[in-house]
């Protein structure tokens, strides 16, 4: 079929037409959209949550009057005193993700002064996901949000949440059980994450609007019961408060030997363990940690020292492994505690 001159320009004009200018589109989009859809997106980009009832009703009454720009609104946001916890958990979350990539188990993580363990137990603890399909995540319901969505992003084929409560998270399939008794057959799991939970096992939940029976024994019996359901080459990742023996009502602290006692009480070997230490420098690893004085809530907002630790089911080959593994790496130290108090005061 042939096609006269004209019409021949005209597809020519079509075909060679320059693509849009990135600049002008980005600008574009900038101003695409009601204010209200961009005070929301802002406040979820920025602050990681949507936006409270009075700063959406301020910003949108600027935006309206012409007193606020929208770079500008982003500008303020990224400015408040909230950001700096926002980003402190983002780059928690980067340090882990890298780690994946490339193998590594860091140690030695830093967190600014006045501020709660959570900077360094969630990055040390998701980090060392292995790939496992088959994973559990006690006590996820009253998680750190930050610490969710990196759970979630690992792309985890079987995730299990298992809380006396329950809660929505997108990717987590939800139980409400009691950890002492967890309704799951022996074996069932590769991994276990129990991150800031097993210090208010058997204890006093009001503060958290649930109420279980009071145990003394509970947190023993909560480790067997991981012990129980992970499989013979599964592992704990997990994380407690430490410090001053303390008896707060809703949750207990331990030393890192009483910690780690207890652990090897419930059948586990520790793999590898750090403790770390708020200081007015802010969170440091240490490796000749003092509980005495270590009180919760007197140097930050919440715990003064916290202990994240790798444990696996007790076993010969996992006895051998852990030899081996110290042997090869007797430069690299992963033990921040030992049996025989080294490094730890009781």
């Amino acid at each position: 079929m042939s096609v006269g001159p004209a019409a021949a320009r005209r597809i020519l004009h079509r075909v060679t037409a320059p693509a849009p200018n990135p600049v002008l589109t980005s600008w574009i989009d900038g101003v695409a959209g009601s204010d209200e859809q961009f005070v929301e997106r802002a406040w979820r980009l920025v602050l990681r949550r949507p936006p409270e009832e009075a700063g959406r009703a301020r910003a949108l009454a600027r935006l309206a009057d012409g007193t606020l720009s929208r770079a500008t609104l982003l500008r303020e946001l990224t400015r408040d005193d909230e950001v700096t916890r926002v980003t402190l958990l983002d780059d928690g979350l980067a340090l882990a993700a890298g780690a994946r990539r490339s193998g590594a188990r860091p140690r030695g993580l830093v967190a600014p002064a006045n501020t709660d363990e959570r900077l360094v137990e969630i990055p040390w603890c998701l980090s060392r996901y292995g790939g496992e399909r088959r994973v559990l995540d006690a006590g996820y319901a009253f998680a750190e949000p930050s610490y969710l969505a990196g759970l979630v992003s690992l792309g985890i084929a079987e995730l299990t949440g298992v809380d006396l409560a329950e809660a929505a998270v997108p990717g987590v399939n939800r139980v409400v059980a009691d950890l002492r008794e967890l309704p799951f057959q022996d074996g069932s799991f590769d991994l276990a994450f129990c991150i800031s939970t097993l210090e208010h096992i058997g204890l006093d939940n009001q503060v958290y609007g649930l109420t279980a029976a009071h145990e003394p024994e509970g947190q023993l019996r909560a480790l067997k019961e991981f012990r129980r359901v992970l499989s013979g080459h599964g592992r704990l990742l997990i994380s407690v408060p430490a410090g001053e023996h303390q008896e707060l009502g809703w949750q207990v602290q331990r030393t890192p030997a009483a910690w780690i006692e207890l652990f090897e009480k419930a059948g586990f070997l520790v793999f590898e363990d750090e403790v770390y230490e708020l200081g007015a420098d802010g969170w440091r690893s240490t490796a000749a940690f003092v509980p005495d004085g270590a009180r919760y809530g007197e140097r930050g907002p919440a715990a003064s020292a916290v202990l994240c630790a790798e444990l696996r089911p007790k076993s010969l080959t996992e006895t051998v492994r852990l030899a081996v593994r110290d042997f090869r790496h007797k430069d690299e130290p992963r033990r921040s505690t030992r049996g025989d108090g080294a490094g730890d005061a009781a």
